[in-house]
């Protein structure tokens, strides 16, 4: 027996969510399907458990930071295994209710691996299924590496089911998951480790604040080692042998470890999807062949969102913009395209890095530079934060902000405000002239825009 609908959704992650919810409010009869556990990566796996951990390295880093200053004596550190037991409070019960969620809206629910037949039938484990539309949003793994020992590492997901944090840790890569993981596992009093293969990290941020972060992250005991590829993990004893190279060749360097998470970047996830037998076209690099309208450009049946596609970065808030835009253009015909241009983001290392738009490389003569080492300011100054800084690239012609960059404390929160700015064109002298509430980083905008 073949299952008949007006849309069938692959993935139950932000952009599948998005999809199915917004069809189904259209009037389709809407199916979804996961493989793994209802929720995707940012619920289960990424965002919302990373935060949770960051909020407890977050804690215990500022008492430590107030010794002797009102916190007492005596220093302390994550207690990893009841974070963990915490962080579960969050995912465990998220994939049952979100799975109900979708059954008592009237969507349809399937569990298990999903492949084309052909152009508009689908297989799910041994059901088939028709669709007018087909929806993927698989989202996307950990990159292959093809090196000698790939099979030892582990991955940002398995770090975080760990019972026991290890005592001396690698993270391979220099990116949001290498950075944000390394914080917190410092914090949990273990050595750490990041090797990174180019001359730069976290290279989509402001170079400068991007020093001044590495600076922090040595205060707290984080190595960063650049020029350095991840060449082979070798098994020795309870322990691993982790060789790494110059980009150009030269001498080997050996480190040592009892853990080596992966860091090295994601792909698309859609290789168990059979897209050909679907006539699902995709490029050299893998990635499936899209229109503006976010449509396959070989079967005008299929639309995809989320991070198994190539446009906009990785995140939650674009991957649920993404599969707006894309529900709205299968519901009423091709009108909308996706908006990148102000996407606003943040590594939550302590303390957080956050930026918007264009960074300094990219400014020109007409641009105005506002920089300022923001440490001895009251907002960092009064919690013993020692690193602050923040950067704001203005058009002279315009007063249009252009670029915003933060580090230090509640940047996740500050780069929203520029964010608004920068989307709706108010303008640097509109911005600086609001009555901020006192004494907050909100306010400091006055001085920030100076």
């Amino acid at each position: 027996m073949t299952e008949k609908y007006d849309a069938f959704v692959i993935g139950t992650g932000a952009s599948g969510t998005t999809f199915a919810y917004k069809l189904l409010d259209a009037g389709k009869k809407v199916a979804v399907a996961d493989c793994r556990a209802y929720g995707g990566t940012c619920a289960l796996r990424g965002c919302i458990p990373k935060k949770v951990l960051y909020g407890a390295a977050s804690i215990v880093d500022a008492h430590n930071r107030m010794l002797g200053k009102g916190t007492g004596d005596t220093r302390n550190t994550v207690k990893w295994k009841e974070l963990i037991d915490f962080k579960r409070t969050f995912t465990q019960p998220h994939p049952d209710r979100h799975e109900q969620n979708f059954r008592d809206s009237g969507i349809d629910t399937y569990h298990g691996v999903v492949s084309f037949e052909d152009e508009s039938t689908l297989v799910v484990n041994d059901q088939r299924i028709q669709a007018d539309q087909i929806v993927i949003t698989t989202g996307s793994k950990p990159r292959e590496l093809n090196i000698a020992g790939e099979e030892y590492l582990v991955t940002s997901e398995e770090f975080m089911e760990l019972e026991d944090i290890p005592e001396k840790i690698i993270f391979a890569g220099g990116g949001y998951i290498s950075f944000e993981f390394a914080h917190v596992a410092a914090r949990c009093g273990s050595q750490v480790t990041i090797l990174q293969r180019g001359d730069r990290v976290l290279k989509n941020f402001d170079p400068d604040l991007v020093d001044m972060l590495i600076k922090a992250s040595e205060d707290a005991g984080i190595r960063v080692i650049t020029g350095r590829s991840l060449e082979r993990i070798e098994k020795m004893g309870d322990g691993f042998k982790v060789t790494g190279c110059c980009t150009e060749g030269g001498k080997e360097d050996t480190f040592s470890a009892d853990m080596v998470v992966h860091g090295l970047g994601r792909v698309p996830a859609l290789e168990e999807l059979h897209l050909g037998k679907g006539g699902v076209e995709t490029d050299d690099r893998g990635n499936i062949k899209l229109n503006e309208y976010l449509q396959s450009v070989s079967n005008p049946g299929v639309y995809a969102a989320g991070d198994c596609i190539q446009p906009g970065p990785m995140l939650t808030p674009v991957v649920s913009m993404q599969g707006d835009v894309a529900a709205s253009n299968m519901i009423e015909g091709n009108k909308y395209t996706a908006d990148y241009s102000v996407i606003p983001s943040t590594v939550f290392t302590i303390p957080p890095l956050a930026g918007v738009g264009i960074t300094e490389n990219r400014s020109s003569d007409r641009h105005k530079v506002l920089f300022h080492d923001m440490s001895e300011w009251y907002s960092a100054k009064r919690i013993n934060l020692g690193y602050a800084a923040s950067k704001v690239i203005i058009d002279e012609e315009t007063d249009r902000i252009l670029g915003a960059h933060i580090l230090g404390p509640e940047a996740e929160e500050l780069i929203n405000i520029f964010a608004v700015a920068m989307k709706y064109d108010i303008t640097a002298t509109q911005l600086k002239s609001t009555v901020y509430s006192y004494p907050t980083l909100g306010y400091d905008l006055n001085y920030i825009l100076k």
